[in-house]
């Protein structure tokens, strides 16, 4: 019987931000990649263990570094999604150096935004797109959010929001030490259908 309520394929690009793709992120990149592509969603994925670059912008944004093929690869695949979806763990309430790196590097005027001369304004250039973040940590999501504020902002609103991703997912997993192998299977799961979903 035809599925009226059948949602439309997505292309998906995957990027694993922690540097080991042999942890639990991924393992749970895989499992959104699997629910992903069972449900009929295009799919492309890095890895940034595996990625080649200088992550380091030595002098800052007066002076523009050569981009590495990793990273041209990287913008191409984020170009080419209608959903981004990124899998990193919380360490000292940020994302890893790695992923920051990447950002920095990548992230540049013509490829996600814009300024507007003359003004404060800018132009989004990934209108159009949505996003999923993924965060693991080993400190409950609620304390960590009491305690130290909304640590995704930096991702969330600073690069994924200001360049024009909307809606933007956000999906947390915490108090990880304490978690027994049926939490972690059951949190596999979830983020296999939420693979399925694209969200």
């Amino acid at each position: 019987m035809f599925n009226l309520f059948k949602s439309k394929p997505k292309k998906i690009f995957i990027l694993l931000g922690h540097p080991d793709k042999d942890t639990l992120n991924g393992t749970l990149a895989s499992e959104y990649e699997r629910g992903a592509m069972e449900a009929g969603h295009e799919i492309r994925r890095q890895n940034i263990g595996d990625m080649q670059f200088d992550p380091i912008l030595h002098l800052g944004y007066k002076v523009r570094q050569e981009l590495e093929p990793d990273l041209l690869s990287f913008q191409e695949n984020v170009k080419w999604a209608d959903h981004f979806v990124i899998f990193y763990p919380s360490w000292w309430s940020t994302m890893p150096a790695l992923l920051k790196g990447l950002f920095d590097r990548s992230w540049m005027p013509g490829f996600a935004y814009n300024f507007i001369e003359g003004g404060y304004m800018w132009k989004r250039l990934m209108k159009g797109k949505s996003a999923s973040m993924f965060i693991t940590s080993d400190t409950m999501p609620l304390i960590q959010r009491i305690i130290f504020g909304d640590t995704t902002n930096e991702l969330k609103k600073g690069i994924l929001w200001f360049s024009g991703f909307a809606p933007i997912y956000v999906h947390k997993f915490g108090y990880l030490k304490h978690f027994g192998p049926w939490r972690r299977e059951r949190m596999k799961i979830w983020v296999y259908w939420l693979g399925r979903k694209a969200k």
